[in-house]
């Protein structure tokens, strides 16, 4: 096993019927066929160890952004071998579906990238042609977490007849109660779909594998089984933890804004053109907000996991019973192989990049003299 004084940071994702897992030197992605194999995808990566990125709330932007576009190609690549698993179904009502798979969107994808993306490791996969991936879900995300709830509160002052400023503290209140209402509804929403759902049951898997390693305990499926499904890094937290963090950091802006502002700029196009001013105001302080959570939510995860402080993750941890879900063995064990495949691959980052292989089991997996000897 890795000495104690080397371990990386791992963090992870759950795509289609598997699991992504990277550190900082590595990035794996193992995938259960229909036929019950275990496949395997292993790339070295290069670690960020100095200059800008590495530059407190410099780096939460810049590995979101990277975490969301490695993550991107990760689904992308679960659903390819999940589509060709369903042609390779004799059932015509599946084949049909193979066809034009509803959940498999890009949106879709983007989606479950933004929502099952754990950890806070630095990497960088060189493909900048692909990098625009990652851009997809920080726009869904504007959608829902600004726009939506903006809508939201503008619509319950009006049907309500509530003389509210749109900068005022109240309309931000209603605001951030919308956006809390939206993430719940939302998640709650994709977990009644049997596919997502089973994407959540490996988000807890990967919960579950990275644990047993954060614990040095063997990583055996028995091990695992223990270990509960909530992470402090979890992705699902970091969401939170920016509705929270926005909901204080506009209603702040909201207060100063009519000073900052000129009255002539301030009063342009009625309470509409100041709605649609503010919303455009927010925008470039959203790199901020998240750059501030990343920070925060370093110092719970390593401060706040255990004593008092620990209900200072509660908010997080109440939605992750949402997006995560209790992993069967057969899904914690491909979180184990993804996790065991990255550990591999942090050591001998220098050996020749592998073509995908293919396992009967995690047992074989365990079994080859690479992977054995993470």
């Amino acid at each position: 096993m890795i000495e104690a004084k080397l371990r990386p940071y791992i963090g992870g994702q759950a795509v289609l019927e598997g699991v992504m897992m990277r550190s900082p030197g590595s990035l794996s992605i193992v995938c259960r066929r229909k036929s019950g194999e275990l496949v395997v995808r292993e790339r070295p990566m290069s670690p960020v160890t100095t200059g800008p990125r590495t530059w407190p709330l410099v780096r939460g932007v810049a590995t979101l952004v990277e975490a969301l576009t490695l993550g991107n190609q990760a689904l992308r690549w679960s659903a390819n071998l999940y589509e060709e698993d369903l042609r390779l179904e004799e059932d015509a009502e599946k084949a049909a579906a193979a066809k034009k798979p509803p959940l498999l969107s890009t949106l879709s994808l983007g989606l479950l990238a933004f929502l099952t993306h754990d950890g806070d490791v630095s990497v960088s996969d060189g493909d900048k042609k692909k990098g625009a991936l990652g851009w997809m879900p920080l726009v869904f995300a504007i959608g829902l977490l600004v726009l939506l709830p903006q809508l939201v509160a503008e619509g319950v002052t009006r049907l309500f007849h509530l003389d509210l400023a749109v900068t005022s503290p109240a309309y931000q209140a209603i605001t951030g109660a919308a956006k809390l209402t939206i993430i719940v509804g939302f998640y709650s929403l994709l977990r009644r779909t049997n596919e997502i759902y089973r994407v959540f049951q490996y988000h807890g898997a990967e919960h579950k594998a990275i644990s047993t390693y954060e614990a040095r305990e063997p990583l055996l499926v028995a091990n695992a089984r223990k270990k509960t499904t909530m992470h402090a890094r979890c992705g699902t937290t970091f969401v939170v933890m920016i509705v929270l963090f926005s909901i204080l950091m506009f209603t702040a802006l909201g207060g100063v804004l009519p000073q900052i502002l000129p009255a002539s700029m301030a009063n342009v196009g009625g309470r509409a053109g100041q709605w649609l001013l503010f919303f455009v105001i927010k925008l470039p302080f959203l790199p901020l907000i998240a750059a501030v959570t990343f920070e925060i939510q370093r110092l719970f995860a390593r401060y706040c996991t255990t004593g008092p402080l620990r209900v200072l993750l509660w908010p997080g941890f109440l939605v992750q019973k949402i997006t995560t879900a209790e992993p069967d063995d057969s899904q914690l064990e491909i979180a184990m192989a993804s996790l065991q495949a990255a550990l591999w691959r942090e050591q001998a980052t220098a050996a020749p990049v592998r073509d995908d292989r293919s396992f009967t089991s995690y047992d074989a997996l365990l079994a080859d003299p690479g992977y054995a000897a993470a």
